[in-house]
């Protein structure tokens, strides 16, 4: 999710182009959401948590390992809660290790708050450094909604990391730009303004990522409701998502995950 770099863009963008937003038809709704862009950048959102592992090791000793890496923004680092079994990262891990057929899952991440899809090409070098991972988690899309970023550009980033990461033999799987309707920090009409920009980010992602081999899980989709219905799937800051919201995320991507870990473990 956006930082406060990403808020303060996100106004002076708003400022240019709400003339042409689909809200603001007129010089006063411009002016409405303007003023609504300048309180977005003001209020104080999370920030990344010193004290969170961003390699950690879970599952029983003797189970079949699986070096799990995750790639993006904010989320791929857990922005908005304290401990690392909240994060969608932890999460995951915790689920991916349970049962008698449970994996020991040995998690990174590279991930840096802030990022867009043009950050992710440094990202994946960081990625395939040492021993190369089975597979990797791709969480990105929503600082290029907010900034309003061209889809097809920003998809093109993302589909040139996921083939990087394909050609080294790493399986990958994105879970595309969230809903962020469902932000609680950004009021309305802005709030439609980003939802519809995040929506475009979001298809544009899915075909790029498909084309180069990649897996996509639609979290706009599979947990925009849920979200949406409920507040406290967002942590207090109303943008990031709460331990809720990514136990919500981590059910939504268990299935993809869980698949290319088996794949890869038939390389």
């Amino acid at each position: 999710m956006s930082e406060r770099t990403s808020s303060t863009e996100l106004a002076l963008r708003l400022g240019r182009a709400a003339a042409l937003s689909l809200v603001a038809g007129t010089i006063g709704g411009a002016a409405v959401l303007a003023g609504q862009a300048v309180a977005a950048r003001n209020r104080t959102y999370a920030q990344p948590e010193l004290g969170l592992a961003l390699r950690a090791t879970v599952g029983r000793a003797g189970a079949p390992p699986l070096r799990l890496v995750l790639l993006g923004d904010s989320s791929a680092l857990g922005v908005g809660v304290e401990h690392f079994d909240e994060t969608v990262g932890g999460r995951l891990a915790h689920l991916l290790s349970e049962g008698p057929t449970g994996r020991k899952v040995h998690l990174s991440s590279v991930g840096v708050s802030g990022s867009r899809s043009t950050d992710l090409a440094t990202q994946v070098a960081r990625a395939l450094l040492g021993d190369r991972p089975d597979v990797a988690l791709i969480l990105i899309g929503a600082n290029d909604a907010t900034a309003l970023r061209r889809p097809a550009e920003a998809a093109a980033y993302l589909g040139a990391a996921v083939r990087r990461l394909r050609e080294a033999r790493v399986e990958v799987v994105v879970g595309t730009c969230p809903d962020l309707g469902a932000v609680r920090a950004v009021a309305q009409p802005l709030r439609q303004v980003i939802g519809w920009s995040g929506r475009r980010i979001a298809r544009a992602q899915t075909g790029a990522v498909l084309d180069a081999g990649g897996a996509v899980v639609d979290l706009g989709a599979e947990t925009g409701p849920v979200f949406r219905a409920d507040a406290g799937t967002l942590c207090r800051d109303g943008f990031h998502p709460s331990a809720d919201g990514y136990r919500v995320w981590a059910h939504a991507l268990l299935p993809a995950v869980a698949a290319a870990a088996n794949v890869a473990s038939r390389h």
